[in-house]
């Protein structure tokens, strides 16, 4: 019998002696006769998991506790509370409950969709490059946005960005994306689709009204899911691992010892040798690079063979169509276009005082727009700022900017900054730094002297009595007309001309006017 069922001699007999206690056991000789005693896995236990992040021994403690407390049964064995997780669980469910619903999505299985044709879909995203860059002296870590076709894995266009990418760093992604003139192409032309990931840059009202005019639909994906736009994540994991993790200045590389800072002699790329060392790698991702799934085929290789027909648009005409306008109209003067407290001239605009006209740019670049006839929408030439300061002003006012803005944060943080005592036992926070009652009374000072409002004195004149043809409360008479506890009498009132400047008569209202001696007339 242990045989036949792949089972240890020991666990036959212990099954026959189960069943001559329980009569019930020995309908299910396969399964063990304790099972319907034996612990199994509650929302409570699962609740409590979630809780202590996968702890076992937490959850066990915790159910203790409860039992103690009369809130629930004893708890089985630690070994126990274990095996029944395992059973009960599965990997996925025991990783989510650990770590979250993206620990979870490790465990799961994903279709992949039908590759499709060129240009049917397009996936885009943001990536910031875990590697240092010098820019203008400043090290920073440039993002990266492209745009890949799914069909044949190759990437359509990107864009470098020294700082945070905004709506300008996708337009000029998707240009460099559509267009297949040099230094751009072979590939390009428009999409049917673009996925996007939630993100306010590619949602934009700009970029959503390019993609409007290039009718081009734009799919919106649920937010943490990148499991649906896995070309383009891909792209990202490979990146890293075949490019950028041999580049100086890489952050992520492994270091001796505990700590993780860069060599102090390690020399970072300039922002212009980054630019071009990514460039060529994405050079030698189209047309060198053969991944597996393209079965021996470049990416370039497998988007040119594709019969798939082309949408193209000219460089001029895309142009146009990836730039912000405003919705205003606006009157060319003879100081030219006056556009956000600027004034943009050029040499076309002679003669043409008067005109209506309307404003298109690129964001952020405030150097140059683009102006368009607001009658007919055709495209008049573009204009430069006017009185358009050098680079070296340009970079003395970053450098004054600079100064003050540090200077502030190191006053902001000598005003903030608080200490306070360390604490063994509980009780209130106790502040440290000891203060004179010298040092406290001059800072109070110098704060009422900045205090304009306490500096005012409101109730220093009190006002006058209304006239007696006004129609006044009860209580307002009665306030008027009662004297003031600190009002000097008639007999305490000073005489000399400066000092009845501040008597009640000198303040008597706008009829009273008051003579030399001081009676009103």
């Amino acid at each position: 019998m242990a045989e036949a069922l792949h089972v240890k001699e020991r666990t036959v007999w212990r099954w026959l002696a189960a069943a001559e206690r329980d009569e019930c056991a020995a309908e299910c000789p396969g399964e063990r006769a304790q099972s319907r005693d034996r612990f199994t896995v509650t929302p409570e236990v699962r609740a409590l998991l979630a809780l202590w992040k996968g702890n076992v021994a937490a959850v066990h403690r915790e159910l203790a506790a409860r039992a103690v407390r009369g809130q629930g049964p004893p708890p089985p064995s630690i070994p126990t509370l274990h095996r029944a997780i395992r059973r009960d669980l599965t990997p996925g469910e025991r990783a989510g409950l650990a770590g979250g619903e993206r620990e979870a999505r490790r465990h799961d299985v994903f279709l992949s969709r039908p590759r499709g044709w060129r240009n049917q879909v397009w996936e885009t995203d943001h990536v910031q490059a875990p590697v240092l860059v010098d820019v203008e002296g400043t090290v920073r870590r440039p993002w990266i946005t492209w745009f890949v076709d799914c069909a044949s894995n190759t990437i359509m266009g990107v864009a470098v960005t020294p700082g945070h990418p905004s709506r300008e760093s996708v337009l000029a992604a998707l240009r460099a994306a559509v267009v297949r003139e040099e230094p751009f192409g072979p590939q390009g032309g428009l999409p049917e689709k673009v996925r996007v990931d939630r993100g306010k840059d590619f949602l934009s009202k700009t970029v959503a009204a390019a993609f409007n005019a290039l009718d081009v639909t734009v799919e919106d994906l649920p937010a943490y899911t990148p499991h649906l736009k896995g070309t383009v994540e891909g792209l990202n994991r490979a990146v890293e691992s075949m490019f950028l993790a041999a580049l100086p200045g890489y952050t992520r590389q492994p270091r001796p010892g505990r700590r993780r800072a860069r060599p102090k002699d390690e020399v970072l790329l300039h922002f212009e040798d980054f630019t071009t060392r990514l460039l060529d790698w994405v050079g030698w991702w189209n047309t060198s690079h053969r991944p597996g799934p393209l079965k021996g085929r470049s990416p370039l290789q497998v988007w040119e063979t594709d019969p798939t027909p082309l949408r193209e648009i000219g460089a001029d005409e895309l142009w146009t169509f990836t730039l912000e306008d405003d919705g205003r109209f606006r009157v060319l003067s003879t100081k030219g276009v006056r556009f956000r407290n600027r004034d943009y001239v050029a040499a076309w605009m002679t003669g043409l005082a008067g005109e209506r006209v309307r404003v298109r740019f690129m964001p952020h670049h405030d150097c140059r727009i683009e102006v368009f006839d607001a009658a007919t929408g055709r495209y008049l030439g573009p204009a430069e700022l006017a009185d358009a300061a050098t680079p070296e002003q340009i970079s003395a006012v970053r450098t004054a900017r600079a100064a003050r803005t540090r200077r502030l944060r190191q006053d902001l943080a000598a005003a903030q900054r608080e200490r306070y005592a360390a604490a063994t036992r509980p009780g209130k926070p106790e502040r440290l730094g000891a203060v004179t009652g010298a040092e406290a009374g001059r800072e109070l000072a110098a704060a009422e002297q900045s205090d304009l409002s306490r500096l005012a004195l409101p109730d220093l004149i009190p006002p006058a009595a209304p006239p007696a043809g006004w129609r006044t409360p009860p209580s307002l008479v009665a306030r008027t007309h009662r004297a003031p506890a600190d009002t000097p009498t008639a007999d305490e009132q000073p005489r000399s001309g400066t000092a009845g400047a501040h008597s009640p008569g000198a303040a008597a209202g706008a009829g009273a006017d008051v003579t030399g001696g001081g009676e009103p007339r």
